[in-house]
């Protein structure tokens, strides 16, 4: 149950306590975290809310998820990283990780807030962004990024896969410009079935060098798939589409 501005000292200390267990992070400085849970419903001026706590914790969230990409996925030009920056940092997955930890059980909010109802994204995606601020005032740069990788690690992840997927042969041609010096070609190496459902076999190659080949039901699928199963191979991680 979200907790209201005329919460008793006692029962402030035990929701600061069990939120700090749910978001596994002891604060040295309290009051930090009673700042960022504090929507602008029980403070007293705007400025005693997490409004403030909010414009820093979006820097924060910012560069941390701009340092992982730019070291993790170096083959990236300026545009793809932002995309995939979008999407990780968005109010819509901020909202999603507060419902994680559970956030909205422990804000505290004035009287015109109904406690039982379902929050509103935007204000969980805002309590996210003002814990992020919270720990690193409190525990600096290392406890605020090893904070916030727990939660954008597995989503960069999937993002940067998704992207890999919808723009494989774009990614594969300028990681081998870059590693092999050379452009990929893509052979067709079998084929088989009735004319009206085939499928194709298809292996992307740099000079010398041919990357596992990946079946698909159309020439174009294979391709795409030939070009994620090179990206793979490069990148030293399982095949996504293993077809020997």
């Amino acid at each position: 149950m979200p907790p209201s501005n005329t919460l008793t000292g006692t029962r402030e200390r035990t929701v600061l306590e069990e939120c700090q267990d749910a978001i596994g992070y002891r604060f040295a400085r309290p009051e930090l975290l009673r700042a960022a849970l504090t929507h602008t419903s029980s403070a007293n001026t705007r400025a005693a809310s997490n409004e403030r706590l909010e414009f820093l914790g979006d820097s924060v969230l910012g560069l941390v998820t701009c340092e992982q990409l730019f070291e993790r996925f170096p083959e990236y030009q300026e545009g793809d990283l932002t995309k995939v920056k979008s999407v990780v940092v968005s109010r819509k997955t901020c909202a999603k990780f507060s419902q994680e930890i559970g956030l909205g059980d422990f804000l505290f909010l004035g009287k015109g807030v109904r406690p039982y109802a379902e929050l509103p994204s935007n204000m969980l995606a805002d309590v996210f962004e003002s814990l992020v601020a919270g720990i690193f005032l409190d525990g600096g740069w290392d406890a605020a990024k090893a904070f916030v990788l727990r939660f954008i690690g597995p989503e960069v992840e999937r993002v940067a896969r998704e992207a890999i997927s919808a723009n494989a042969k774009s990614q594969l041609q300028t990681v081998t410009q870059r590693e092999y010096g050379g452009t990929p070609r893509y052979f067709l190496l079998d084929e088989q079935g009735p004319d009206h459902n085939k499928c194709f076999k298809v292996a992307a190659q740099v000079n010398d060098d041919r990357f596992p080949a990946a079946w698909g039901n159309t020439k174009k699928d294979a391709e795409l798939k030939a070009a994620m199963n090179a990206l793979a191979y490069i990148h030293g991680d399982e095949l996504p589409y293993p077809c020997d």
